[in-house]
Parts: structure tokens; C-alpha cells; sequence
């Protein structure tokens, strides 16, 4: 990292769960977000066999507040059966909420303020916030605050009829009004990339999912939650029959004229929820803890522009992260990188494969270099296997750490864009990779 850590404080992954990964509206829909939550950690729980006393921290990210539950990440470490003695508190970051929480945890482990923590997060869209409009809430406040039933009757006598229409959650950037999709479609016209590319790179992602399912890879990571009498295990958001030329059928919807995003080559709303143990390598390895990875360092970083960059945030955080622990891209054997859409994952690849785009970014001497594809997301991403919000970072850094000892890898590197002109990445390290004296 870029702070000296002496080697017994080097934070470090050692469980990981998380619910799979369902399309909304479906079996989730009996349980609150924090509910979800709850599974999550109590999976992960049972998965060490680490005292829940001796954590000293729970941090959870979300991204659709439920306006009973505002420290989602207290009521979720309750409802699991965690001490009432063990703080927590929850992160707001748009989709990189997820990797906040694990930045918090490691950066706690590291000065040494506590041994081992949680992190996480958690979005259902199946039971989202659905509100009053503004001007019935306003209104409702100041009925309640007024002393007499005239008063009240004339207050009521403001509603209009279009006062009654419900205020739904919205994707849309509350800057600039633009959605994800209008976003990335404004990359699309500013760096360029094809819709033949997209459809073929989100086909890809699918048939990698259904792959990396049939052979068992995310049993390691999914603890079966049970509502309402049905029990999931597995992810259902991945399909068999999404071929490039099927998916090539399907008209644009954020810009029907000109566009290249389709709902097929975006990663759709779903419900989930993960949870990771980390903690200090020298604690680690005296309660004879295992250790997945070593979270070797981690930034986040904001876009020059919202209007033309929102999603593009991996290629403004994976260079300086390289150059903060002289590496480069070549060096890296295992990439995971949130899909928003394929169009988004493809602009921030092609950026980070400038030279001239990472001279004019950063100072000079800062790696650049194509990200392969055969070692990109090789389990499938977030077009396949769904992105709820807050939980996907867990998915990912889940992943990043399988892929590194199934592949014999030194190094990886987890980087998610987000809403608001957002980016992040983290850098791990396998503890396992045999090192030359």
C-alpha cells in the first residue's frame, strides 16, 4: 500500500457469503432489505469459526434506503444474532457502497483501532421505497404542526390532483437528471463503441455465468436463504439463450434513434445481499483463520465530467492504483470489473489502452495497457448475473479472490464505476502465490 503497514497489520479477506443474486419481484419480495442482510452475515458467520465478540466493526453499504431501517447495517448484524456490543454503521456511495464499507474495515485493521470487522451490502428491489410526492409530504408536516381544524381544512384545500401521483425511485443522477443508461449512451458519443461489440461482449458475460454455474464456482460464495417457504441457492439471472444474434434483435431504449444500449446489454435491477470477514493478517493466523487475500491497497476517485464521463470510473482509478504499487497491467492475472452496461466496461478498457488518454489523466510514467479478455470477469459479470447495487462489490471481490488461487495468480484487481461520476478499485494479493528468494 502506500503507507508503510507493518506485516501483522496487513488487512486481509478471510470468509466470505452472499445470497444469490435473483430478478426482483420474486422470491425476495416477503423480506425487507435488512432482512436480506441478515441472511448474509449470519451465513458468513457460520462459515469461520471466529467469535462474534471479538468483531469490532460492521459497515454496510446500500443504495435504496428503507426509511425504517436508516442504519440498514445495525438492523442486519441484529436480526443475525450479532452482540449488541459490536458497532455499525452504514455507507452511502451509489454502487460502490460495497467497496466503501471493506476501505473502512481495512482501514480501521490497518492503524490498528480493531482486528476484525464486517463489510458489506444489500439492495431488494423488490420491495423498494415507493413515497408520497413531495407536495403531499410537505403538506402532511404542516397539518400535523397546525393548532385548529380550519386550518387544517384550508392546508387540505391546497392538494391538487396531481399531488396524488406516487414519487418512485428513479436511476437518474439527481445533478443531471441523466439515468445510467442516457449516461453511458453520452460515453458512447464521447469515446465511442459499437453495438455489435456490446451484444457480442454481453453474450459472453452470460455464457461465462451459465459456465462458471454448471461447474459449481459460486457454491463457494452463496448461503441458501428461505421466504415464504421457497428456499434459493443458486442465481437466476443468467440465461442460456442470450446469443449475440438475439440479442442484437432488441431496439435501444435510452436513445431509440441513435443508441446502442438495449435491455439486453445492461445489467438489470436485482436482489441481493453480501457480507465479508476481514481482519489483521498476524490475527488471522493466530486464531488459525484462513486467509483468502491480502487487501493490498484501494482508492476511489471522481470523473472530470458528468455529462460525458458518469461510468467511468474504473479507468480513472485501476492506472493510479498500478503506479501507487508499481505494477502493470501485465502483472494483474485476474480482473474483475463491475458491467453496467457492456458499452460502459468497453469505453473504460479502451480508455485504460490510451496512451494518450492516460498521459493526459495522470502524471507521467503511470501505466497503461489492454485488458485481456480472457482474464476479465472470466465467471461471468453483472450483465449475466444481475447487479444489486450494494451487494455486487461483495460478488466481485468474492470472486477476485477464488479466481487468484483457481488460477495460480498473483495478483488482482476489483474496480467498479457509480452513479454520481464515481469510481473505485482495490488491488488484492494470494496469500499462496510462491514467491522467488
Amino acid at each position: 500500500m502506500t503507507r508503510a503497514i507493518p506485516e501483522n497489520r496487513l488487512p486481509v479477506l478471510i470468509a466470505g457469503a452472499r445470497t444469490a443474486f435473483l430478478e426482483s419481484a420474486g422470491a425476495y419480495s416477503p423480506l425487507m432489505s435488512h432482512e436480506l442482510c441478515a441472511q448474509a452475515i449470519s451465513g458468513l458467520m457460520h462459515r469461520t469459526t471466529l467469535a462474534p465478540h471479538q468483531l469490532g466493526l460492521v459497515v454496510m453499504g446500500t443504495v435504496l434506503h428503507e426509511i425504517n431501517t436508516t442504519n440498514v447495517a445495525r438492523e442486519a448484524m441484529l436480526a443475525a444474532g450479532l452482540p449488541l456490543t459490536v458497532p455499525a454503521y452504514t455507507v452511502a456511495m451509489a454502487g460502490i457502497s460495497p467497496s466503501v464499507g471493506v476501505m473502512n474495515i481495512c482501514d480501521q485493521i490497518a492503524l490498528g483501532r480493531l482486528d476484525f470487522g464486517i463489510a458489506g451490502g444489500t439492495d431488494n428491489f423488490s420491495d423498494v421505497p415507493v413515497r408520497l410526492s413531495q407536495n403531499v409530504r410537505r403538506l402532511l408536516m404542516k397539518i400535523r404542526q397546525s393548532r385548529s381544524t380550519g386550518e387544517r381544512i384550508s392546508l387540505l384545500g391546497r392538494l391538487r390532483f396531481s399531488d396524488l401521483k406516487l414519487d418512485l425511485p428513479s436511476s437518474a443522477d439527481f445533478t443531471t437528471g441523466l439515468t445510467m443508461g442516457a449516461a453511458c449512451e453520452a460515453m458512447v458519443r464521447t469515446f465511442g463503441a459499437t453495438r455489435e461489440a456490446s451484444d457480442a461482449f454481453a453474450a459472453e458475460s452470460h455464457a461465462r455465468a451459465i459456465a462458471a454455474t454448471a461447474a459449481g464456482r459460486y457454491r463457494e460464495q452463496i448461503v441458501p436463504v428461505t421466504a415464504a417457504g421457497v428456499t434459493v441457492t443458486e442465481d437466476n439471472t443468467a440465461r442460456a439463450d442470450a446469443s449475440a444474434e438475439k440479442l442484437a434483435r432488441l431496439a435501444p431504449v435510452f436513445d431509440r434513434e441513435h443508441g446502442i444500449i438495449t435491455p439486453g446489454n445492461a445489467s438489470r435491477f436485482s436482489d441481493g445481499a453480501g457480507a465479508l470477514l476481514l481482519g489483521a493478517l498476524g490475527r488471522a493466523r493466530t486464531e488459525g483463520l484462513p486467509v483468502l487475500a491480502v487487501v493490498r491497497d484501494y482508492l476511489l476517485a471522481g470523473v472530470a465530467s458528468l455529462e460525458t464521463e458518469m461510468l467511468l470510473g474504473p479507468a480513472l482509478t485501476i492506472p493510479r492504483l498500478l503506479a501507487q504499487n508499481g505494477l502493470q497491467f501485465a502483472d494483474i492475472g485476474v480482473w474483475e470489473i463491475h458491467e453496467a452496461f457492456a458499452a460502459q466496461l468497453l469505453i473504460n478498457r479502451q480508455c485504460m489502452a490510451s496512451p494518450a488518454f492516460v498521459a493526459e489523466r495522470f502524471r507521467a510514467g503511470t501505466p497503461c495497457g489492454e485488458i485481456p479478455l480472457d482474464r476479465l470477469n472470466v465467471w461471468g459479470g453483472s450483465l449475466s448475473l444481475g447487479n444489486p447495487f450494494a451487494a455486487t462489490g461483495v460478488r466481485l471481490l468474492q470472486t477476485a479472490a477464488q479466481r487468484m488461487k483457481a488460477e495460480g495468480q498473483r495478483y488482482a484487481v476489483v474496480s467498479t464505476c457509480a452513479g454520481g461520476g464515481l469510481g473505485a478499485a482495490l488491488l488484492l494479493e494470494n496469500p499462496d502465490y510462491p514467491r522467488r528468494s
